[in-house]
């Protein structure tokens, strides 16, 4: 493929689509707050250091001290809460959301793509049918893949047909009206 740039052509060699993965398939969801969700976890992570860093020497610089043993325990609790809970809590919370999500028709296989705790991305590669919506909706889940908890949004899948394959609904529900009938007899 060979196309003019300001009167130069420029060639690409590039044989599939920009959304294509060679090794996990076709993109079919990006999240949209992939980077303020590493934005804030990068921030937290980083004034938890600093922090660390500098209260041994704001303590002796300036000579901050308690004569109670009690305030002075409960004062580093307050300091140590603030800085290992919050990157804590942001992880917990974070850990779900999905930056983007491909798909391999050939396997039927889906590859999530997730920040893990020291801000890599992490694949978590499952198929179709380890997939569980859960009976009560919770805040930071849409479904599990096996195990883990995933956070997607509807509205961000392209092709509405690849979210209805990812969630099961694309599948057609069967009812025996027999084993109906004898559900109902034998209550």
């Amino acid at each position: 493929q060979v196309t003019s740039f300001q009167g130069a052509a420029v060639r690409s060699l590039c044989t599939s689509s920009p959304h294509d993965h060679p090794e996990h398939g076709r993109l079919v969801y990006k999240g949209n707050l992939a980077k303020a969700v590493l934005g804030v976890k990068f921030f937290s992570y980083s004034t938890s250091i600093f922090n660390l860093f500098m209260m041994p020497y704001i303590m002796l610089k300036t000579g901050i001290g308690f004569e109670s043993l009690f305030i002075q325990a409960a004062f580093y609790g307050l300091i140590g809460f603030f800085t290992f809970v919050t990157p804590v809590t942001l992880h917990v919370l974070t850990k779900g959301y999905v930056i983007r999500l491909y798909y391999k028709d050939e396997m039927d296989t889906y590859t999530a793509i997730t920040y893990n705790a020291i801000l890599a991305e992490k694949a978590t590669v499952f198929h179709q049918k380890d997939v569980k919506i859960p009976d009560i909706t919770k805040m930071f889940t849409t479904f599990y893949a096996k195990t883990k908890s995933m956070l997607v949004n509807p509205m961000l899948f392209p092709n509405p047909q690849d979210y209805n394959h990812l969630m099961g609904y694309d599948k057609s529900i069967y009812f025996n009206l027999e084993e109906e009938k004898e559900a109902d007899e034998k209550k």
